[in-house]
């Protein structure tokens, strides 16, 4: 059984995926990846992670419609989203917010 908690990473882009585990695998967490939005969201269901990273610009569907799905599950309701996005749009952080993120990041994380 794994004691450390688990982070579901939601990112299209390879390098950025690694970049993100190197990142928390070195501070003892786990993590899991899913390349697209419908895999992350089975993924979410199936494993009910401790954290979810969204990005938001995705190539199924965007991160926003993908987080909407994933609040629909009553067992995904507390579990916290952070919404991570390159987009340079004014409102994209009111309307992570809106539909269950629970905090916000540009990228390049650092």
């Amino acid at each position: 059984m794994n004691s450390s908690p688990t982070i579901l990473n939601v990112e299209d882009t390879y390098e950025n995926r690694e970049l993100v585990r190197r990142i928390l695998e070195s501070e003892a967490y786990r993590v899991i990846d899913a390349a697209n939005a419908l895999e992350g969201i089975k993924k979410a269901v199936e494993l009910k992670p401790d954290l979810i990273l969204m990005d938001i610009n995705l190539p199924d569907l965007d991160g926003f419609t993908a987080v909407t799905r994933i609040r629909s599950y009553a067992h995904l309701r507390s579990v916290p989203i952070i919404a991570l996005t390159a987009r340079n749009v004014s409102d994209d952080r009111d309307r992570a917010k809106a539909i269950g993120c629970d905090a916000y990041l540009n990228k390049p994380i650092d």
